[in-house]
């Protein structure tokens, strides 16, 4: 069942459109993240789903009904925003009980709610203390369950663990997931620029640029398979490297010739009338592997090496690539600035992407 849907939504600002013609399905109970980068539109896009601005053009609908000229208020919508607002003079209990006061529910109603809520997310130890008591994860929390007690159609999150520390960041992110199986009948969009807190909480993940859905699939989707040079090197950190290769040969599968002059079968598909032209090359770090010079896809000399303890990451001043391109290999490595080094992936790894930047994959 539809939980929400958005049928060709736009938004302009005067003559400045900021949202292309926006359609998604987001289905009852499903969990999905919107990223991108800065200006990208998912905050907007967040708001007008809020009611908390105008859609210039199409249409939002939550269960099947029609909100677009419905008030925030009766869209059966809670949105946690990325500062807590809670009101200081009041309590844990009574900020997390006033939309139901102001509702003029009955006690009993309210405190089985609230209490409910508490429990949820652990705040049962605080309810009798003012916010300016309470650490950064618990005042989130307590803006979570103020949404909670509303039980609302939609959960709406706009970057809600920004304003934490790290430690906080996992702690409270632990807790949303936690959420997230408990309202298993509540759907929930949830805005960030954090990628571990889109692969880690979504069941599916909206990737926006420049005001357009750029893929929408699942975590493990988007990182295996990139619909085009955007997600790929939006998803993934560090990001995906990419070299110029030229398709030699065109079929079931492909034949590439790479920078380095190595000649590389590769499972994709490619369309005849393709052989001859120039292609990217796309490699994750962690795909790459330490090799001898003869089977080299990469060689270069070390500019800077980053030891983490469970990896290494070495930043590399590769032959014919203008920006440095980056290995993530296990363990710790004896590396050093100025070392030569040459490395491979394997072929079931390796992405390619026409001159348009769109993945041979999604094409075939």
């Amino acid at each position: 069942m539809t939980g929400l849907a958005l049928t060709n939504v736009t938004k302009s600002y005067g003559d400045t459109q900021v949202l292309h013609g926006i359609d998604l399905d987001i289905r009852q109970g499903e969990f999905v993240v919107f990223v991108g980068p800065s200006g990208c539109g998912k905050s907007t896009l967040l708001r007008m789903i809020a009611g908390l601005e105008e859609i210039t053009s199409g249409d939002l609908f939550i269960e099947q009904a029609r909100v677009n000229d419905l008030p925030a208020a009766m869209r059966g919508i809670a949105m946690v925003f990325q500062t807590y607002a809670l009101y200081p003079h009041m309590t844990v209990y009574d900020n997390m009980a006033f939309a139901m006061r102001i509702a003029k529910e009955s006690k009993e109603a309210i405190h089985e709610r609230v209490m409910e809520a508490a429990r949820m997310l652990q705040l049962e130890p605080y309810l009798d203390r003012l916010p300016k008591a309470l650490s950064g994860g618990q005042r989130q929390r307590v803006a979570i369950g103020r949404a909670i007690v509303r039980q609302p159609k939609v959960f709406l999150f706009d970057e809600p663990l920004s304003n934490l520390d790290a430690a906080l960041r996992v702690q409270t992110r632990i807790e949303i997931a936690n959420l997230k199986e408990q309202l298993e009948q509540t759907t929930m969009i949830y805005v960030t620029h954090d990628q571990v807190e889109a692969m880690t909480l979504a069941d599916r993940i909206v990737v926006l640029s420049a005001g357009k859905i750029e893929q929408v699939g699942t975590p493990l989707e988007l990182y295996t398979n990139p619909a085009n040079v955007f997600v790929a090197q939006f998803i993934g950190s560090p990001a995906m490297n990419l070299s110029a290769a030229t398709l030699i040969e065109a079929g079931d599968k492909c034949k590439v010739s790479a920078e380095s002059g190595l000649h590389i079968d590769i499972p994709i598909a490619a369309s005849p009338e393709l052989k001859g032209s120039q292609l990217q090359l796309g490699v994750r770090p962690e795909d790459f592997l330490v090799a001898n010079q003869e089977e080299a896809l990469i060689s270069g000399t070390v500019l800077f090496v980053e030891s983490l303890g469970e990896v290494t990451l070495l930043h590399i001043n590769a032959e014919g690539h203008e920006e440095a391109i980056v290995a993530k290999l296990p363990g710790i490595l004896d590396f050093h600035r100025g070392e030569q080094i040459h490395l491979k992936a394997d072929v079931e790894k390796i992405h390619l992407f026409n001159q348009d930047g769109l993945s041979l994959k999604h094409l075939s």
